[in-house]
């Protein structure tokens, strides 16, 4: 159903375009980056969860721990703490550009792409040397 904007009612004058939203923007890199802080802010958020049902574990005694550490050895539950990982790191990365930017840092188009793709790299490489190491 198309509505017509009508300089009465709406106050908006016969053929104004609508504001702008997420299906008439191509995706960007930077817009990209954006969204994926905020969402790697709620999953680890949401992982924290996690760390308590790890803690309360311990603290619980010997039993509950081995059931802890069962579910750990789960795939599914290895494959969620690869994600999260990588939800960390990309975190800290992206945050760190934030940081720079807030002191006047690297506003230049060049450099705002430079760091958005070695925030993406230098994600990619820790949470892979993270678990290399484990």
């Amino acid at each position: 159903m198309h509505r017509s904007h009508s300089p009465q009612g709406s106050g908006l004058a016969q053929g104004r375009p609508l504001s702008p939203h997420l299906q008439v923007y191509c995706p960007q890199l930077t817009s990209i980056l954006s969204i994926l802080h905020r969402i790697t802010g709620v999953m680890l958020s949401c992982g924290l969860l996690f760390m308590v049902f790890w803690l309360y574990s311990l603290f619980q005694g010997d039993v509950c721990y081995e059931k802890f550490l069962f579910w750990m050895h789960c795939w599914s539950v290895k494959m969620l703490l690869f994600v999260w990982s990588g939800a960390l790191f990309f975190h800290l990365f992206n945050g760190i550009r934030h940081l720079a930017w807030d002191m006047g840092w690297g506003y230049e188009l060049k450099q705002v792409y430079t760091s958005g793709y070695a925030v993406l790299v230098l994600t990619a490489l820790a949470t892979v040397i993270f678990w290399g190491m484990m």
